[in-house]
């Protein structure tokens, strides 16, 4: 991630573009124009938070920057606002990823909602609460430090080490992924599952069973519980974080 700073992109710095550059500068957000050519936006790529696509009528990403765009928002966990006619930004929004998208303004801009719409972004970036929020629950403390170890830099990771643990934390709190041990003394995997789906304020959270055993007996009593998926716990890192990634892409797209 880069710094708060918000990079938007035009055809051209319209009249329109300087009295938005002035008014974000005294609110004293920090922002960066560069109009529709690659190498500009990779050049301060890195530095920046937020991009915004300011569209006159009937205007398009050219291919490559919206193949760079989608593939880089992506992949460094950054987000896009559009601005631009209700017809327009429709159509961006079927050509750019909707969980890319953090919102949609009209034209003619409401300068002061932008503002307030960067700010909201900005302050969420700072407090971690853009990041989805998992919790794993496992007996293991060992590998649940090693699995919060690979993901905290990713997501609000916290761990608990028992089913009813699990079920006294998530009465104050909230999350949108339960990664959830298979093999548990005392409460086992498939229990707190059932406990989880029997309440009307856990029984939608999605889960993920964690399993050590890849038998194919193991695997089938896994899979009949329906969960949202199952892990091996030998499963290496770059596998488990990509698994993870693409889950909450298609969570956010379904």
């Amino acid at each position: 991630m880069g710094q708060n700073k918000n990079l938007i992109i035009g055809e051209k710095e319209s009249f329109i573009i300087r009295v938005l550059l002035k008014k974000l500068a005294d609110a004293d957000i920090d922002v960066v124009f560069t109009t529709m050519d690659l190498n500009k936006i990779h050049e301060v790529w890195n530095d920046v938070a937020l991009v915004t696509f300011y569209m006159e009528k009937d205007e398009s990403l050219p291919d490559d920057i919206k193949t760079y765009l989608v593939d880089n928002l992506e992949n460094d966990d950054k987000k896009m606002i559009l601005i631009g006619e209700s017809v327009d930004n429709e159509r961006m929004a079927e050509v750019i990823p909707g969980h890319l998208i953090y919102q949609k303004l009209p034209r003619p801009l409401d300068y002061d909602a932008y503002i307030s719409c960067v700010n909201k972004y900005n302050s969420q970036i700072t407090s971690g609460e853009l990041k989805k929020k998992i919790l794993i629950v496992d007996d293991d403390p060992n590998y649940m430090s090693l699995v919060r170890e690979w993901m905290v830099a990713d997501y609000k990771v916290s761990m608990v080490t028992s089913g009813l643990r699990a079920i006294k934390w998530l009465a104050e709190n909230k999350a949108d992924l339960i990664l959830l041990d298979y093999e548990m003394p005392v409460t086992s995997g498939p229990q707190v599952l059932e406990m989880l789906r029997a309440d009307e304020e856990t029984k939608d959270i999605p889960v993920i069973f964690l399993t050590g055993n890849d038998s194919k007996e193991s695997v089938m009593s896994v899979v009949e519980l329906k969960p949202q998926g199952y892990f091996l716990k030998t499963m290496p890192k770059d596998e488990f974080l990509n698994k993870i990634k693409i889950f909450f892409i298609q969570q956010d797209e379904a």
